[in-house]
């Protein structure tokens, strides 16, 4: 059940004030109907429900190519679709977090030869790398389209009196998969993730966490061997305990519409509750 509630906007801020992050974008992409899990009620209603639950947000967005595939995809094979997506979209590089800069660009020339650096005189017109991002931002909220080509050029940065050189098509993109501490845990199960995509997950693309119901990520981080392996790739947002983020659950806001429990407001946002409401979702019949 979609939340109307802070943990992606606690996730970006806490990835900002690392210093190491610009957060351009969030995907929301809902399982397929054949995952199995009891209770899954259709795609055409959760991604109905995530879509309200997003549409106020100017970085989230909603994709629903999980839900329209033949069979349910793994959570590698849906990253590996957004980074190969937005790879061919935005026409940059996409590095996986073990080798930066590394990937050669689709459709770029390999033998092109480098344009001359130079730095414009006129200050105000220099792209700068925050237009830059801003552009791949644009892209990344249109990612379904096609970009339109782009010229190519060099541009000096704000350091440019320290020598710092950036080129369009050498920003990095990266792709994190972002989750609740209890999906960190199940990577602790024996035989329940396939452990080459545990690998691909963890060590290609990254994982942020964001702490429930008081569960200890380091502790969790410590019973799998993948995950203590690419431990540096693993980001635990740092939040206060007592912060709503820490309860929010998806199960909690089932049990509590089932129950009539008033306290379902703390878990969603009101056009959420009130499509659910309308769809008759989640209720039992005694509720």
């Amino acid at each position: 059940t979609p939340s109307c509630s802070s943990p992606p906007e606690r996730a970006r801020d806490y990835l900002h004030k690392t210093g190491r992050f610009i957060v351009i974008g969030g995907i929301v992409s809902p399982v397929h109907d054949s995952y199995g899990k009891m209770g899954l009620v259709s795609s055409r209603h959760r991604l109905t429900m995530c879509q309200l639950a997003v549409q106020s947000s100017d970085w989230i967005r909603v994709d629903p190519w999980e839900c329209y595939q033949d069979t349910w995809q793994t959570t590698c094979s849906v990253l590996e679709h957004h980074r190969d997506l937005m790879k061919r979209v935005t026409g940059c590089i996409l590095s996986n977090v073990n080798t930066p800069s590394m990937t050669p660009v689709i459709g770029q020339p390999q033998n092109e030869s480098p344009q001359p650096i130079y730095q414009n005189n006129n200050v105000s017109n220099k792209p700068t790398a925050a237009k830059i991002l801003g552009k791949v931002g644009e892209s990344l909220s249109r990612i379904c389209c096609v970009r339109p080509p782009m010229e190519r050029f060099t541009f000096v940065d704000e350091n440019a009196n320290l020598g710092t050189v950036m080129r369009y098509e050498e920003i990095e993109l990266r792709i994190l998969l972002l989750c609740g501490s209890d999906l960190l845990e199940s990577f602790c199960i024996p035989g329940l993730w396939n452990e080459s995509d545990m690998e691909v997950i963890v060590g290609e693309f990254g994982i942020v966490v964001v702490p429930r119901d008081g569960a200890d990520p380091d502790r969790i981080m410590n019973h799998s061997s993948i995950l203590r392996k690419y431990k540096s790739n693993i980001l635990v947002v740092k939040d206060d305990s007592n912060h709503p983020m820490s309860v929010i659950s998806s199960t909690k806001s089932r049990l509590a519409l089932q129950h009539g429990d008033g306290h379902v407001v703390d878990y969603l946002c009101q056009p959420v509750i009130d499509y659910i409401l309308k769809s008759q979702l989640y209720i039992n019949a005694s509720g």
